[in-house]
């Protein structure tokens, strides 16, 4: 990263060297220009006053004086009359030249063009005499570059002295740069001492250590409660096997022991499906394909299964309201909804009711179950969907409960871009609505 900011740096400075040469070599080009334009027209001045002098014997006597500028008199038909280099018998018509035109029309003209006479880009510049010849004068153009380019040498050293420079600047200052970034504690991100600029970097960072720490801390405790809840089963197992093993159970009670091993056997078979489902759901490797459910024909389905279930507890079951068709993983929305029925059916009072109404609302479509159970403590409704989390613990295990129904229901509806909410009251029962919103991408309700 250092490198590649000095490099930058030089590349900048070099490029800023570049552009300065190239304006001062247009504004020495222009100023030179000027300075021989001025002294053009001076000379063609003072030739002119001259010739009204001395007339065509001044440029003769002249010839051996002007040795840098070339000095033409040409008749008014364009005939040269005279040239400095000799040559003005061999040289044809003028009269197309523009600044002859341009001082025959205006009194003075002006030209830069490449001489074929000399061979050289020339200056130009024509006067208009009193008897209507013109005079001109041209100069080599060689002068003008040369001048710009006598700069060029020292361009150059200039700018091998500021590359240095720069290198040396840059060096230093963009290690002063970069070493708070070098020596930043990722731990701790917002007790660094940096530069404003970094506190955004640094807040997400932060954010994510502790979004991290969470999830560690529920991996944690996901183990541990894994462990626990597979023991406890599994310790029961053994030791009804090792009980029946070694003969000390009676032939009356073999059937009793048999159905404890069963019940604690299907309780891990029941744990170790939910740990699968809600690792699917956490992982996103759900690869069932989203169809239309109808929530309402869903839920009477639901409630036929449990049907023998709240028969046993002595609990009766109703279902009330519309169809209402979602585009959904029917599994996924089969288990959410089965498990909100059956913890109402759990956790109920002999005699109880258990109500779901489907149908829709301004807020969405909805699943609402309501039963006349035990309630939920105020300060528990805020954590019963975590993975394991048991209000009544003794009651849990009698009724085979694993502790994840409620945490498959709220990864299932964040999944399908869901809501649930939860009313509850101990002593009166519970109200948990799952809301389906209509403008959610992940999920299309009609």
């Amino acid at each position: 990263m250092k490198n590649k900011i000095q490099r930058s740096m030089i590349l900048i400075v070099t490029l800023a060297l570049l552009c300065s040469y190239s304006l001062m070599t247009i504004v020495i080009y222009r100023q030179t220009l000027g300075i021989m334009e001025t002294e053009l027209a001076q000379e063609a001045d003072y030739i002119r006053t001259a010739i009204r002098i001395s007339g065509e014997q001044y440029m003769k006597d002249m010839d051996e004086a002007r040795k840098e500028t070339r000095v033409t008199w040409i008749s008014a038909e364009g005939k040269v009359l005279y040239d400095s280099t000799g040559e003005q018998n061999a040289l044809e018509n003028h009269s197309s030249r523009k600044e002859i035109k341009e001082a025959k029309k205006s009194g003075t003209g002006q030209d830069i063009r490449l001489s074929d006479t000399v061979g050289k880009e020339m200056l130009y510049y024509a006067v208009r005499l009193d008897d209507g010849t013109i005079l001109r004068v041209a100069k080599n153009m060689d002068t003008v570059w040369r001048t710009a380019l006598k700069v060029l040498p020292y361009m150059i050293l200039i700018g091998i002295a500021m590359a240095l420079i720069s290198w040396f600047v840059t060096n230093v200052q963009v290690g002063r740069l970069i070493r708070p970034i070098n020596t930043l504690d990722l731990e701790k991100p917002l007790e660094n001492d940096v530069y404003e600029e970094l506190s955004p970097l640094l807040e997400r960072i932060d954010r994510q250590n502790r979004e991290k720490e969470k999830m560690e801390q529920m991996r944690r405790e996901f183990s541990a409660n894994v462990s626990h809840e597979l023991k406890t089963p599994l310790t029961s197992i053994s030791g009804y096997a090792e009980i029946m093993m070694d003969g000390l159970v009676r032939q009356e009670d073999m059937r009793g022991f048999s159905r404890r091993i069963y019940n604690e056997a299907s309780r891990m078979i029941t744990l170790i499906g939910d740990i699968i489902r809600l690792s699917k759901l956490d992982e996103g490797t759900i690869e069932l394909e989203k169809e239309d459910v109808d929530l309402y024909r869903l839920v009477r389905d639901i409630v036929s299964r449990l049907s023998v279930q709240a028969e046993k507890q002595n609990v009766r079951i109703e279902v009330v309201g519309e169809h209402v068709t979602c585009h959904g993983i029917r599994q996924v929305l089969d288990e959410m909804i089965y498990n909100m029925i059956e913890n109402a059916i759990k956790y109920n009072v002999p005699n109880g009711k258990v109500s779901v109404w489907v149908g829709n609302t301004l807020n969405g479509k909805k699943v609402i179950v309501n039963d006349t159970g035990i309630g939920i403590p105020k300060e528990h409704q805020d954590r019963i969907f975590e993975r394991f989390y048991r209000v009544d613990k003794s009651h849990s295990r009698e009724t085979g409960g694993t502790g994840l129904g409620l945490s498959i229901v709220k990864h299932g509806a964040l999944l399908h871009g869901a809501d649930i909410h939860v009313e509850s009251e101990v002593g009166k029962g519970t109200r948990m609505e799952l809301i389906f919103h209509e403008e959610n991408d992940t999920l299309e309700c009609t």
